[in-house]
């Protein structure tokens, strides 16, 4: 047979004819052609023969008997075949013909294929012309391609996928990939979130289903119909919840149906069940559907399988703080699980049992917490030990039960305790005036039974040197005083410098504390023998202390009682919070100075420059007094580019007596009320009295003098911040004064403080003091 024409020249020809009839004419005889070639299987032009039945039958005329010849090109090798023939497929074949059936290997073949172009045809005529039979058969390798990384076919597939679910909305398989597809895509962008949010009741719909459906064997596990799409649906409802008050109301009904028809004694309904949690957690649900998400995570602590009971504790870790409430009615089993053997579950427990303390249960708390830094693995220590502070000192019902608390840290958790703890022990102990002589005592107390731990043996040190005298006096009203003598408070000290146990650190401050003891107790010769001793040690922090004090008690022991004279709460806070409590040096008492009293503002105070602020006098560079001396103690110290500031720390008082009566000052009902002393020649004794008049508190109260250069003014601490309303209580606070050259008193003062919510300045000079207080 001739070569059948071209399709280019049968297009020409058909477009040549004049009338309807004449077209009809030309293919009649052009299908006989094509026929007489389909009979012969002539494969040569099989697929140009095609080709013209798909014109032919764009322009309307029968081209059904071409339907096997394009299963044939299907099946071929070649793409040019292969091409002609899906889409002779796509627009002679619907899903009404029985011969697709005979396409369904063909396509499955295809999309395995190893060419792109023949994997994309196969998806577009699986996508226009497949049947659900068809669908349901090819589902799971359209779904493998969704993973490819080709994005000629990733931009096909979710069409597809499309086609599949909205052909065959039975098909699980492909509604659980495209749950995964649309969760992808909400996830990476905004605009698809917002457009999605609209499939949310069809969602809610779907779960519905899947919920109060019967046994379906194809996809049921362990009782429950297709967890897996389940999971899907609750974690797409939870990204399109987030945020979006109408979406979290649509879903809210169904997660509470999830969260009471799951069956829980199955792991495959546990997954359900945390996945709702999550979802309730993370949407706008109402407040009963967060209870009792919350209730199902304590149900989950008491599952016997850890990896349930450990989601439970990071699950109710992550909701504590917006639902501390419902959490807290699980308190007990969240306690229990600091019982557990597995590191994992006690770590979080610790960590969500701090997060659950407040002020009502802080008792029962830190005993079970305590109980468990008593018995818990040393990697557990710290971080529990660092806890019970931070929680004790945010909710301590009283500064006794704090103290005790502490002090049952340090003797239990020991050398695991921070370094940073000690200072911030320290400091909370020289806040608690009324708590001194009881503190020192039990510390005494731990150290005669163990000076192994290293934090409490510091503290311990610390508390001694400050209130020895208190220990040796037996002053203690909060229980029996013990009987204690100076040699056995010493014996203790001096055994602290040769125990092994004791790092340089504790041997630094048990050193300082002797040092300090020997301005309390009497036996001072004993504590020259220790500390000269020490002047040759090997350890260069402890040799640099022994020699300064040594020198001190040979040629400077007049300054002896200034400089170990115990120290107010707010320099004790500077010294130890910056660790350099067992360090004496000139340079840290400049700096100290300088923090302390603030000397730039106390100089705006008062204006000018004849004034000088508090505690402040002049120290020459060179020894020509007891402070220049003090700086050859510790070598010729460079002081260029340093404020030149000295230290008026303490005086020693002789004997008072009373010079004149009370003389007040009333600003805005405060009432402040002077009392002079004398307590020599040249220094005045001068305490204030603050009272308030007001029916409201004045809380943060702040009392700041300044005088001439000529005086020198050292203010103690006060004796409270608050001013109690209507003279129901005052605060009290000493100055002293030195006036060597008997001049006038004159003072201004800075008041600070709060009254009914709004903070209060207020500027007063006061040139009229008594001559008594002065002359």
């Amino acid at each position: 047979m001739p070569a059948p024409i071209r399709l280019r020249e049968l297009i020409r020809t058909i477009r040549t004819a004049r009338t309807q009839a004449e077209e009809r004419e030309m293919i009649q005889k052009e299908c006989a052609a094509i026929r007489s070639s389909f009979r012969e299987e002539d494969n040569t032009y099989r697929c140009r023969n095609v080709a013209k039945l798909l014109y032919m039958h764009m322009l309307g005329y029968p081209a059904h008997f071409g339907q096997l010849e394009c299963l044939k090109l299907i099946a071929s090798q070649k793409f040019t075949d292969k091409r002609i023939g899906y889409l002779g497929a796509m627009l002679l074949l619907d899903e009404r013909q029985d011969v697709h059936l005979l396409m369904t290997n063909c396509i499955k073949n295809d999309l395995n294929h190893s060419t792109q172009y023949v994997q994309g045809l196969a998806l577009c005529t699986l996508g226009c012309m497949g049947s659900s039979e068809m669908c349901r058969d090819l589902a799971g390798e359209v779904e493998k391609l969704l993973k490819t990384s080709n994005s000629y076919l990733r931009k096909k597939v979710p069409l597809i996928l499309t086609y599949l679910l909205a052909d065959l909305p039975t098909c699980t398989r492909v509604l659980h990939t495209s749950v995964v597809l649309l969760t992808e895509m909400c996830e990476r962008s905004p605009d698809m979130l917002l457009h999605f949010r609209k499939l949310v009741p069809q969602l809610v719909r779907i779960l519905k289903n899947l919920i109060m459906s019967g046994y379906s064997p194809e996809h049921d596990v362990s009782g429950i119909s297709d967890p897996f799409l389940q999971v899907r649906i609750l974690r797409l409802l939870r990204i399109l919840g987030r945020s979006d008050d109408d979406s979290s109301e649509a879903m809210n009904d169904i997660l509470a149906q999830v969260a009471t028809n799951t069956e829980t004694s199955k792991n495959v309904g546990n997954a359900i069940l945390y996945e709702t949690v999550l979802t309730i957690m993370d949407i706008k649900s109402e407040s009963g559907l967060r209870v009792l998400a919350i209730n199902i995570l304590g149900r989950f602590l008491l599952n016997n399988d850890k990896n349930i009971r450990y989601v439970a504790l990071t699950s109710l870790l992550k909701t504590v703080q917006t639902d501390h409430n419902a959490v807290q009615r699980h308190r007990s089993t969240i306690v229990d699980c600091l019982k557990d053997l597995d590191v994992s579950i006690k770590r979080r427990a610790m960590e969500l049992s701090f997060a659950l303390v407040n002020g009502n249960n802080i008792r029962g708390m830190m005993k079970e917490l305590l109980y468990f830094l008593d018995s818990c693995d040393p990697e557990f220590k710290a971080d529990c030990a660092s806890g019970v502070f931070l929680a004790a000192e945010k909710y301590a019902p009283s500064k006794r039960w704090h103290i005790d608390t502490i002090m049952r840290v340090l003797t239990t958790a020991g050398s695991y305790v921070r370094d940073d703890s000690v200072p911030n022990l320290i400091q909370l102990i020289t806040n608690s005036v009324e708590m001194h002589a009881y503190t020192v005592q039990r510390l005494y107390k731990a150290l005669l039974d163990d000076i192994s731990q290293q934090p409490l043996v510091q503290v311990s040190s610390w508390c001694i040197g400050e209130y020895g005298d208190l220990l040796v006096s037996g002053q203690c009203e909060e229980e029996e005083p013990i009987q204690v003598t100076e040699d056995e408070v010493l014996d203790v000290l001096e055994g602290l410098l040769v125990s092994n146990l004791s790092t340089p650190v504790t041997r630094g401050y048990s050193l300082t504390a002797i040092m300090k003891l020997s301005t309390r107790f009497s036996s001072v010769n004993r504590i020259k023998k220790v500390v000269s001793i020490y002047g040759s040690s090997i350890d260069v922090e402890l040799q640099q202390r022994a020699v300064e004090y040594n020198a001190l008690f040979k040629k400077y022991d007049h300054m002896r009682a200034l400089l170990f004279c115990p120290n107010p709460p707010c320099i004790t806070g500077l010294i130890y919070k910056s660790a350099l409590y067992y360090r004496f040096n000139l340079h840290v008492l400049y700096d100290l100075v300088s923090l302390l009293f603030q000397a730039n503002d106390l100089l705006d105070l008062l204006g000018g420059n004849d004034v000088v602020p508090v505690i402040q006098t002049t120290l020459p560079t060179k020894p020509a007094s007891a402070g220049g001396e003090l700086l050859d103690l510790l070598g010729d110290l460079s002081l260029s580019g340093r404020t030149t500031v000295s230290l008026f720390l303490s005086l020693s008082l002789q004997s008072k007596a009373q010079v004149d009566q009370p003389w007040s000052l009333v600003r805005n009902g405060l009432k402040i009320e002077f009392t002079f002393e004398r307590a020599n020649p040249n220094i005045a004794v001068i305490t204030i009295h603050a009272t308030n008049t007001t029916e409201a508190d004045m809380t943060e109260f702040v009392f700041q003098a300044a005088v001439p250069k000529t005086f020198q003014l050292q203010l103690l601490s006060p004796s409270s911040n608050i001013v109690p309303a209507l003279n129901q209580g005052s605060v009290t606070q000493v100055i002293r004064v030195l006036n060597p050259q008997k001049q006038q008193l004159r003072m201004r003062v800075k008041l600070t403080y709060t009254h009914k919510g709004s903070p209060v300045q207020d500027l007063a000079e006061v040139n009229n003091f008594p001559p008594q207080s002065w002359q």
